[in-house]
């Protein structure tokens, strides 16, 4: 047993060591800049950018040219919700999304709105699930985006990705799906699914932090968007800067992983998700899952403690890491403004647990042990 069980893969996952193989030579002999093209130590690291691009894109049944690398979701999500509203200007300034979105989503949309753009923000249903009549009822003639994330960072939830895509394009509206935390774990089609725009994150599927990748689509139809970082046309001119060859490199190696072994993982993670969820609802009174467990990603789960704080019941298990809501938001004191949206009144007592490849059987034990002890514990010293 590690002195702490981690289960909080959805703010980050561990680097898996054959990733991490794969980049160290990039650190070392290999260390040549993809933009130098007139020597062959560029060329053996814009090899590299190539094959990696490669990777990633046949995790997401796109073509490698409508991959754009940058520094994470955060950056794509931005390049993407800015970049698209400027390249379409003359198309409307109408966009279309929801209240649970990722902060890099709805914190761009706010300076959008600032700048004369109109966002709708739509309520999950009591399942986190995006009402599909209401969306469909929300786009207009000036519709020019909708921005819906594929599987929710704190609850877990898999919203009908397909469907609105296909709404989308038979409205013509651009679609941009943020699938930070879906990308590696369930199975993405661009085609499949309709998306113009996605938004991917190497951290999440064990790969590197600060390297990410924005799809674009490319072709039938082709979608337009404007640089939102100038300063020496990388990227096809999208994305100025020298790229972080070692991180793309692992990046890539990290998306090949989890094509090979999406389904072997998946069904492993499951199982201890579900052990866990039996474990404490059986054991615990007035346990409270959020979110469709139907359709949900296999290592979330996020409940819902009755008389518990979450932020006391994380801080008392310093051997168990676990979350009470978003890592990209956790210096603020504010309360996870999905679970808000879900299920008001219940946002300042749930917790999330993210289980991932390298957890085991015996730490979902251990995890579950201290959970109840804990939940207990603090119920006893605060009863409602």
């Amino acid at each position: 047993m590690r002195l702490s069980v981690y289960l909080d893969n959805h703010a980050t996952t561990p680097v898996d060591p054959r990733v991490l193989a794969s980049m160290l030579p990039y650190f070392g002999p290999k260390f040549g800049n993809a933009a130098s093209r007139t020597h062959p130590f560029g060329w053996e690291a814009e090899k590299a950018v190539e094959a990696a691009r490669r990777q990633i894109a046949n995790l997401a049944a796109a073509q490698p040219r409508e991959i754009i690398f940058t520094s994470g979701a955060t950056e794509s999500n931005n390049l993407a919700l800015k970049g698209a509203l400027e390249a379409n200007r003359a198309r409307g300034r109408h966009i279309v999304t929801m209240a649970t979105e990722h902060h890099s989503v709805l914190d761009p949309l706010r300076r959008l709105e600032r700048l004369d753009c109109e966002v709708t923000y739509l309520p999950p249903r009591p399942d986190g699930l995006l009402d599909l009549d209401r969306f469909r009822a929300t786009l207009r003639p000036d519709t020019v985006l909708a921005s819906i994330m594929y599987a929710n960072n704190e609850i877990g939830v898999i919203q009908p990705i397909a469907e609105i895509g296909a709404i989308c394009r038979e409205r013509r509206v651009i679609f941009h799906c943020d699938a930070a935390q879906a990308f590696g774990k369930i199975p993405v089609d661009v085609e499949r699914d309709h998306i113009d725009l996605m938004s991917l994150s190497a951290h999440k599927l064990y790969g590197p932090k600060g390297v990410g990748a924005l799809y674009l689509r490319r072709r039938k139809p082709r979608v337009e968007i404007a640089p939102q970082i100038d300063g020496g046309g990388h990227e096809s001119g999208l994305r100025s800067g020298t790229l972080n060859v070692p991180a793309i490199v692992g990046f890539g190696t990290a998306a090949t992983l989890c094509d090979q072994e999406m389904e072997a993982d998946s069904a492993r993670i499951q199982h201890m998700r579900d052990m866990l969820k039996l474990r404490l609802t059986t054991d615990l009174d007035d346990v409270r899952v959020n979110g469709s467990m139907k359709h949900r990603l296999a290592g979330n789960l996020n409940l819902s403690f009755a008389g518990v704080n979450s932020e006391a019941l994380v801080t008392s298990l310093p051997d168990v890491a676990l979350s009470s809501g978003s890592a990209c938001s956790s210096a603020s004191v504010e309360p996870s403004h999905v679970l808000k949206a879900l299920a008001p009144g219940l946002e300042h007592t749930s917790v999330r647990f993210g289980i991932g490849r390298f957890n085991t059987d015996e730490e979902i034990e251990y995890a579950a042990s201290r959970l109840i002890e804990q939940v207990r514990k603090l119920r006893f010293l605060q009863p409602a």
